[in-house]
């Protein structure tokens, strides 16, 4: 069996691309196998491969995990950038889930479509809800837990580049945010992935959301 992970999903963003950043992170190697049509997602479905119809879906070590955060889980135990004990990981979770949280809140706006009202939420949620907290803890330190780079670190770089790019100088008001975000991309993984021609997606187009559209058989708005 080979033992390079394969990640299954649209040639695009949403629900993956924290996946995909953890494991550049964490310098590991990974296919992907991209769904284009209805036929290869029936195909999963009927192979028993996704537990609750849905995707992502990742092969890794002859399992087959779906659920986003638990295969964020699984990945950054796998990988040590989980803490070094239950409180630590207690930390990197709260931390993770409000990111994530966010992170979706921006993911369904190629989905819906009148966008303004959503972005002015994003916005305020950004600025008055999450990005106070990460400023306050990076008083002082240099990641987020324990003084180790971690899964709540990878996702709050991510995090903010989202921002950065619906709302350009978000994080002005942000100043150690912006130091960490300097941070954190130096790491030599992360400065490869954000150059060009490497698997980080693009910001979802059209034809993504057309995509995603015709494999889940969606005609009508989206949920």
């Amino acid at each position: 069996m080979s033992g390079k992970v394969i990640l299954h999903y649209f040639n695009g963003r949403g629900k993956m691309e924290s996946i995909r950043w953890l494991l550049t992170v964490a310098e590991v190697e990974f296919d992907e196998y991209f769904l284009t049509n209805r036929e290869q997602y029936l195909k999963l479905l009927n192979e028993g491969s996704l537990m609750f119809q849905q995707v992502p879906l990742v092969e890794i070590d002859g399992l087959k995990l779906v659920q986003t955060k638990a295969i964020l889980h699984y990945l950054a135990e796998k990988y040590n950038l989980y803490g070094k004990d239950l409180k630590e990981r207690a930390m990197i979770n709260m931390y993770a889930e409000g990111l994530i949280d966010h992170m979706e809140m921006i993911m369904v706006l190629p989905f819906v479509t009148d966008t303004e009202p959503k972005l002015d939420n994003i916005q305020s949620k950004a600025k008055e809800r999450y990005l106070p907290v990460f400023e306050k803890a990076l008083t002082g330190p240099v990641y987020l837990v324990g003084g180790k780079l971690s899964l709540a670190d990878v996702l709050l770089v991510e995090c903010t580049l989202m921002l950065e790019e619906k709302f350009p100088g978000i994080l002005k008001e942000f100043p150690n945010v912006k130091s960490f975000q300097g941070r954190m991309i130096k790491i030599p993984a992360i400065s490869r992935f954000l150059q060009p021609g490497s698997k980080r997606k693009p910001q979802p187009d059209e034809d993504y959301v057309k995509t995603v559209k015709e494999v889940f058989n969606i005609t009508g708005p989206f949920p």
